[in-house]
């Protein structure tokens, strides 16, 4: 199954190089999931710090535990703002409705 996470970074409550000096470990971390197969794609949000993540997981639950290994996450530096189960969508089924 498919999600998608929808995550901020809580600048409100942590400082920028908090947030630096988190960041390699992050990355890292976000190549090792890559390279498991669970994140499908990232991509940083222009309109705010933080990232929309696609995840390949068994169920929510999952998606919710591989997103809490993230080193930001695990740190409570994200707001995770939504998990959301894609569906295939249907228009570009051979199917004619």
């Amino acid at each position: 199954m498919q999600f998608v996470s929808i995550s901020r970074r809580k600048t409100e409550s942590f400082a920028e190089a908090e947030f630096a000096a988190k960041t390699a470990d992050e990355w890292r971390a976000a190549r090792a999931l890559y390279a498991e197969g669970a994140i499908r794609q990232i991509w940083a949000r222009g309109d705010t710090p933080g990232a929309c993540i696609f995840w390949e997981a068994d169920n929510e639950q999952h998606a919710r535990e591989l997103i809490a290994r993230l080193p930001m996450a695990k740190a409570g530096m994200l707001e995770i703002l939504a998990v959301i189960l894609l569906k295939p969508y249907p228009g570009f089924s051979t199917n004619e409705r």
